[in-house]
This record gives C-alpha cells, sequence and structure tokens, in this order.
C-alpha cells in the first residue's frame, strides 16, 4: 500500500477566502495571487477553488501559460513583469497584463512591435525598496509609458512593506497619493494584510486588491490576528497516519539526539511524516499536532521519514489513527498552519510553499461559494 501520507486541497475553503477578500474590500476588484505554484498547493488544483475572481496575479510565463490552459480568458497580471525584450512576445499572445518597475522595462516597450497595446501597471517604490520608480522618478516614467503606441492602458501600482503591523501602511500611502495626484488609470496598493486591515478605505482598496495568503487561509499579521479573526478556512491540510505505538519508561529518550526524555510512563505514536515531506525540521517538542481530531504535541526531534506524538491526551490512539500536521482534522477540528510555522521560527507562508513533491496531493469539496 502506499505510505500513508497526504495533502488536501480544499476547493470550497479557497472560495470561502476568496469571498471573504472581496467582503473585506467591497469597492474593489480582486486579483488572486497564484505564484510559486499557488503558494504550493498547485496551480491547477487551486483554480476550481480560484476561478471566481476577478483576475490573477502570477511571476512567470510559464505559470501564465497555465492560466491560460485551464481555460481562464479573464486578466493575468505578471507582478514582476518582463525579464527580457522578448517577454514581450508572449505577452501579446497571452494577452497579458504586466508591471512596469525600471527602466530597461520602458526600453523594450519601446522597441517592441505589436498590434495590440500593453495593459501595464506602472510600480512606485513607496518604501519596500525592492521594485518600482522612487517617488520622484515616478511621474517621468509614466511620461514615457504614456507617449508610447505599444502601451494602452496605464495602472498605477505600489506594494506595501508593513501592512501587518498598525500605522504601517500611512507613509507609503501618501507617498503614492502624492506621486499620482492627478494621474488617470486603475490603482492597485492593497496586499492581503491591507485588504483585510484597511479595505474598506477606498484609497485602499483602489481598484485591484491582490489577495495572496489570505486566499490560503493564511493569516498575514499572525499572531495578533488569527485565522477565526478574519474567517479564514485552511485550504491545505497536511495529513499521516501512527505507524506504530511505543511504550516509554521514565528515563527513555526518542529520536535523534535524545532530545526529548520521558518524565514519567507514557505512550508515543511513530507518524509516517518527516522533512523530506516538508513538515519543518525545527518543529521539536511541544509543536501542535491533532491526533483523531484531539491536540496533542510533538515529541523529540523531526526527522526525514518520520516524527513522534505525545498519546497521552489520546488514549484510544493505535497504528492507523488520523494525524493532522496543519489544516482541517477530523470532527471539525482545525490546526492552524501559522500556528505550526512560529513553532518553528517561520511563517505559513514557507511551509505552504515547501510541501514536497513525494506527497501525493488531491484536491476535495466543491467550490460553489
Amino acid at each position: 500500500m502506499p505510505r500513508p501520507i497526504e495533502a488536501l486541497i480544499h476547493a470550497d475553503a479557497l472560495a470561502h477566502n476568496l469571498a471573504r477578500a472581496r467582503a473585506a474590500a467591497p469597492g474593489a476588484r480582486v486579483f488572486a495571487v497564484v505564484k510559486a505554484n499557488a503558494y504550493g498547493h498547485g496551480i491547477e488544483r487551486a483554480y476550481p477553488g480560484l476561478r471566481g475572481a476577478d483576475g490573477f496575479a502570477l511571476l512567470d510565463l510559464a505559470e501564465a501559460e497555465r492560466i491560460r490552459a485551464l481555460g481562464w480568458r479573464g486578466p493575468v497580471l505578471l507582478l514582476e513583469g518582463c525579464f527580457e525584450a522578448r517577454d514581450l512576445e508572449l505577452c501579446s499572445r497571452l494577452d497579458l497584463w504586466h508591471a512596469v518597475s525600471h527602466e530597461a522595462q520602458i526600453d523594450w516597450l519601446a522597441a517592441h512591435k505589436t498590434h495590440r497595446p500593453h495593459h501595464v501597471f506602472l510600480k512606485l517604490n513607496s518604501g519596500m525598496n525592492r521594485l518600482g520608480f522612487r517617488p520622484e522618478a515616478y511621474r517621468a516614467a509614466w511620461a514615457r509609458l504614456d507617449a508610447l503606441p505599444q502601451v494602452g492602458e496605464i495602472a498605477l501600482m505600489t506594494h506595501f512593506a508593513d501592512a501587518d503591523a498598525p500605522g504601517g501602511i500611512e507613509q507609503p500611502l501618501a507617498a503614492f497619493a502624492a506621486a499620482t495626484q492627478g494621474l488617470p488609470g486603475e490603482r492597485s496598493l492593497a496586499n492581503s494584510a491591507a485588504t483585510l486591515r484597511h479595505g474598506r478605505a477606498p484609497e485602499v482598496a483602489g481598484d485591484w486588491v491582490r489577495a495572496g495568503i489570505l486566499c490560503y487561509g493564511g493569516v498575514p499579521d499572525y499572531p495578533e490576528h488569527d485565522s477565526a479573526h478574519w474567517g479564514l478556512r485552511p485550504a491545505m491540510t497536511l495529513r499521516a497516519s501512527v505507524l506504530a505505538v511505543q511504550a516509554l519508561r521514565p528515563g527513555d529518550a526518542v529520536g535523534y539526539g535524545s532530545t526529548f526524555t520521558a518524565a514519567e510512563p507514557m505512550r508515543i505514536g511513530v507518524v509516517a511524516c518527516g522533512y523530506a515531506d516538508g513538515y519543518p525540521r525545527h518543529c521539536g517538542t511541544d509543536a501542535p499536532v491533532l491526533v483523531d481530531g484531539v491536540r496533542t504535541r510533538l515529541v523529540g526531534r523531526v526527522s526525514m521519514d518520520m516524527l513522534t506524538v505525545d498519546l497521552g491526551p489520546v488514549p484510544a490512539a493505535r497504528a492507523g489513527s488520523e494525524v493532522t500536521l496543519w489544516g482541517q482534522g477530523p470532527g471539525g477540528a482545525v490546526l492552524p498552519i501559522d500556528e505550526v510555522a512560529r513553532c518553528a521560527g517561520t511563517i505559513g507562508y514557507e511551509l505552504m510553499c515547501a510541501l514536497a513533491q513525494r506527497v501525493p496531493t488531491r484536491v476535495v469539496g466543491g467550490a460553489g461559494m
């Protein structure tokens, strides 16, 4: 039989979370962000739950081709724009919108031969200091684009570095307002954190919000808020089974390095999941886990293919019992991925993206929301 581990992608949860994005920013249209293979969920697997979006946003041309191959005919935005001049040819063929964030991208457009003007998103560097034109150079970049016959609509875009923190959008919002004052075009400012926290403000929501981690049930401002606060549902469940049960005596150690020693008699379950499956090695004793829907904890060190859990709170557990590493468990129990990630000193985004290819993955649930 196959090794007892799998990941589930919940189409109904994706659709629910997309609806939460709409409710949080009722005046805006929603880009569902599917970069990094839909945050590890798989673009093809996530699409049924997210096809109610107004558009998709992603990073590279291969991802854009996959979205078009699924039958999507609406807007597709390349968040980092083109990486070389010849990328514009595929943008024309696939009817892609693309970001413009530096002078070379304008040069490429000026030399590009096309029968269809391009729809571009001119990006402002409002303090993130990654991509985008600085405020003092923004209007000149807009003027260059506006003069090109190769360019049709020019949307105006920025990205918040600190939208998950109190007061984190005030300065960049003011910089965006000043740089774009009087310029025509749709606006796109808000990522997941800004959408959830400030999306009811029209100047933040703009015309398009970019819903990334929130679509997948991750919380951008965890631990200040959790998924229940924002009404989000886990879109990915990683689950496995107990392979065997060990009875420990006081003084018995568990796993590599003997990092956990039993202080009293206890039962532990050996689980078919390890860091080669994408479970974080830096989780250790006391990281949360569900066994048959009951909350318990890891004990000892995570190894490549196995980890061990305390069965004390689950006396009926045995070989074959279901173990939820994150996501939706039996009986309506939920283990948020953000909580697991915090125990590993990282964020839920990384755990989603790190799900290993060897883990069988399937889509469950309808997407009728």
